[in-house]
């Protein structure tokens, strides 16, 4: 599992910028889609080897009242530092200490995480310490000057945030390696907490309960058949003082870490509401992370007409687009309806996900792809696909050889999955598929 490195501060401080500098990529603004809101963002970043999850919780501004301090400054930094292994508190060198500002960091001094200060935007390393001194009255500590945008300080600013991760495999220590990993992910309030606890009220063999495996989760093994399984808790099922249990940023952070330690992953779904937004974003993040996928259309017992149950359903066909592949399971977590269903769903989605293709069927499937003649064609060139074999599982991956790779598009790739899923079937699984140059005499003149 990523450690989760969390970017705290108001507005316009040069998070974005930031995130994109620390992650080396570009794309925090086209992306921000990703999370849970709009200005949300969160990106997978490496740094001499050590990978972690930079999080932008998104511009902290209060609520248009008289109270400065609104809660919502005081939840959003709270909710962020409780989770995040190191928080970044970012502000504007070149504004000054605001109030906004102050908020954030007397709830951040209630925490016991690390809290690196940022001043940003100190273009001039020359004139910093000019700009630095006013910043110890928020009293987080040194304040660190660095340009996000230039690029000043962030290379120590990266070593220092690496040594103050969690050691590797500290969270590792599973005395069941061979348990399927199972999450219940969603937004608040869609029952996770109700499912979970059916799940295990209706088992009797359960292994035990693991505390500690991460920050305030409790891990829980089941064995069924002769399979054990890992059910890991979030958004606080089994904690009551989820004080912040409504902040999206909390509840995405907790379905977050489980996803990563998960093999499968069961989005629950309010049926009275629909897929919404943030539930694709939820399911989005899982598919990113490899995991497989059952979707739960939770409280159907609520639907009183064929109407609403059509809108429900209609709901999840419109935003899982690009993932009709996920089997949909209605059930009740208050009523046990179906609840039963669930494991055989987990089973075979887990075992889609590890399936193997023999390299003589792949390249047979291969054959009928060419002869049914849909490829790609740009002026003079014309994709050729050479041959494919599978070249990892959890989930399934195949790296087909082709003569121009840039010739393969979004919609020629969606094409050959949609092709290799109606042959092959991985109901309930993300498939990865690549594309790599195959060199050889014959094209030297292509």
């Amino acid at each position: 599992m990523k450690p989760i490195v969390a970017i705290v501060g108001r507005p316009n401080v040069g998070k974005s910028t930031l995130v994109n500098r620390l992650a080396g990529t570009n794309d925090a603004i086209v992306h921000e889609s990703r999370g849970v809101t709009r200005d949300r963002s969160y990106h997978d970043a490496d740094w001499n080897g050590r990978e972690f999850t930079l999080v932008d919780t998104g511009g902290i501004e209060p609520m248009k009242s008289d109270d400065v301090f609104s809660t919502s400054i005081r939840d959003q930094a709270l909710a962020a530092a409780e989770e995040a292994d190191v928080v970044l508190f970012v502000v504007d060198g070149s504004v000054g200490v605001t109030e906004e500002d102050e908020s954030v960091a007397r709830m951040l001094k209630r925490v016991k995480k690390p809290v690196l200060l940022l001043v940003n935007k100190l273009d001039n390393p020359a004139r910093e310490d000019e700009r630095l001194w006013e910043f110890y009255s928020l009293g987080i500590g040194d304040p660190r000057p660095i340009s996000a945008h230039h690029g000043h300080g962030t290379g120590d600013l990266l070593d220092e945030v690496v040594s103050l991760l969690p050691e590797e495999g500290e969270d590792e220590d599973d005395p069941y390696p061979d348990a399927l990993g199972v999450a219940i992910i969603g937004r608040p309030n869609a029952g996770k907490s109700s499912l979970f606890n059916k799940i295990i009220g209706s088992e009797r063999s359960i292994v035990s309960d693991i505390a500690g495996t991460t920050r305030d989760a409790i891990d829980t093994y089941v064995e069924r058949d002769g399979r054990r399984y890992r059910l890991v808790d979030t958004a606080g099922i089994r904690k009551k003082s989820t004080v912040y249990e409504n902040i999206e940023y909390y509840s995405m952070v907790r379905g977050l870490r489980a996803i990563d330690r998960a093999d499968v992953a069961l989005l629950v779904v309010d049926s009275g509401v629909g897929m919404t937004e943030q539930d694709q974003k939820v399911a989005n993040l899982a598919i990113d992370r490899g995991c497989a996928l059952v979707i739960l259309l939770n409280k159907w017992d609520l639907l009183d007409d064929d109407y609403k149950r059509e809108q429900a359903l209609d709901t999840v066909n419109r935003r899982m687009t690009l993932a009709p592949w996920a089997p949909i399971l209605r059930i009740s977590a208050l009523t046990g309806r179906s609840v039963e269903k669930i494991w055989k769903l987990i089973d075979a989605a887990a075992a889609e996900r590890a399936k193997t293709i023999s390299t003589s069927a792949l390249n047979r499937f291969l054959t009928g792809l060419r002869e049914f003649g849909h490829t790609v064609v740009d002026g003079k060139r014309r994709l050729r696909m050479h041959y494919v074999t599978q070249t990892g599982t959890n989930p399934p991956a195949f790296t087909f050889f082709v003569n121009h790779p840039d010739l393969v598009n979004d919609t020629y790739r969606r094409y050959v999955e949609n092709r290799m899923r109606a042959e092959f079937g991985f109901e309930g699984t993300p498939i990865r598929l690549y594309f790599h140059k195959k060199h050889d005499r014959k094209e030297a003149g292509e």
